[in-house]
């Protein structure tokens, strides 16, 4: 999480590193005696290395031509730790030479300033980007307080919707012996509206999940053995609308990819087919190599496809598209949104065939494993 000591001090802190002891006192009283800001002060970057490790500043002002560790280095060490990435730099130098001057922004400084300076113009752009890294504080704040308030609402609205859901099933698997068909009916509604929801709050978390994640855990996995443990999830459900699973012998070839990414891909394509297939009908599944560098696996339905309108739209979030599950199963519309996010994550590539009326086909290509 960001430092945000901007925000929980009325006294924004400013580090200057300048290897000239008159820039030093020049910059600091200008700082001080001008805005009122408190500031700390280093010789050169070894020195601004170290008063970080013990105070992180809103904002700092570093010189780019210092004996030893250079500004340009030093920027480079403070943008490769986590706690001070967000620590606006300004660059300040008595060079106005092009190169130098995009290296400094390049490396992730947000502005430069050459000496001499107007002290207008300094206090101005050191003004505007504390006001800038203040603003981005408090909306990474109120982001986290959102998600924050939003998992713990659909936490609890999970654990409530699966007793509900739980409860209205041993309703129903009784409800056959009721002599009210009416009553009867009422506990299918109850049923269908609480998994329907149940489903929502499910795929809202692996949605939100999905955002806060920064980086996948990818290693060898293979590609067959993941598509056998993901198909013994919806056995039970295919069976119930007379639905066949069709493969060979699936090929052994490993894939560079997330574990748990990959099964969520791969439970997610192969639920959707159950979804919408109508009876009777038959999914085909298979793995293959498709050259030295790549591997694919491939989920077909015999279901109702998609239209042009829906493939224009169809991993977008949220989204109803045209085609509607054939056995009242819930569809929230963010399942393949959800796919294509982790297969663009673990550098794949999710494609669809698809003729309306004449199912469709979802393949994921991914990088092989190098031996």
């Amino acid at each position: 999480m960001p430092h945000l000591s901007g925000l929980q001090s009325e006294k924004p802190t400013v580090l200057v590193v300048d290897d000239q002891q008159a820039n030093l006192q020049l910059v600091g009283d200008l700082l001080t005696t001008a805005m009122g800001y408190e500031v700390l002060v280093a010789n050169n970057g070894q020195q601004a290395l170290e008063q970080l490790d013990s105070r992180v500043p809103n904002l700092i002002l570093l010189d780019v031509l210092m004996p030893g560790l250079s500004g340009i280095e030093t920027c480079k060490r403070i943008k490769e730790k986590t706690e001070w990435q967000d620590i606006p730099i300004i660059f300040l130098s008595a060079s106005d030479d092009k190169t130098l001057i995009v290296r400094a922004l390049e490396t992730g400084g947000v502005d430069y300033v050459t000496k001499p300076f107007s002290r207008a113009e300094l206090l101005s752009r050191v003004r505007t980007h504390l006001m800038l890294k203040a603003a981005r504080d408090q909306l990474q704040m109120l982001a986290e307080d959102k998600d924050e308030l939003l998992g713990m609402l659909t936490h609890d609205l999970k654990n409530h919707l699966g007793g509900m859901q739980m409860s209205a099933q041993l309703l129903y698997d009784r409800s056959a012996d009721l002599p009210d068909t009416r009553s009867r009916t009422l506990v299918d509604n109850i049923l269908a509206s609480t998994t329907q929801m149940l489903a929502f709050v499910k795929e809202f978390l692996a949605n939100a999940a999905l955002e806060r994640q920064q980086q996948l855990n990818l290693m060898p996995v293979d590609l067959s053995v993941a598509m056998t443990l993901a198909l013994r999830h919806y056995r039970s459900s295919a069976e119930r609308k007379g639905l066949q699973f069709s493969y060979d012998s699936l090929a052994a070839v490993s894939v560079m990819a997330d574990t748990m990414a990959l099964n969520q891909v791969l439970e997610n394509l192969i639920s959707n087919a159950v979804k919408f297939s109508p009876r009777d009908t038959t999914i085909t599944l298979s793995v293959s190599v498709v050259d030295d560098d790549y591997a694919e696996c491939r989920v077909a339905d015999e279901g109702p496809g998609f239209t042009e309108t829906d493939r224009e739209k169809i991993f977008r979030r949220y989204v109803r598209l045209s085609a509607r599950p054939t056995g009242g199963e819930p569809s929230t519309g963010l399942g393949l949104s959800i796919v294509k996010r982790l297969v663009d994550a673990m550098k794949g590539r999710l494609t669809l065939e698809s003729t309306p009326g004449g199912g469709a086909a979802f393949t994921v290509r991914l990088p092989r494993a190098k031996s």
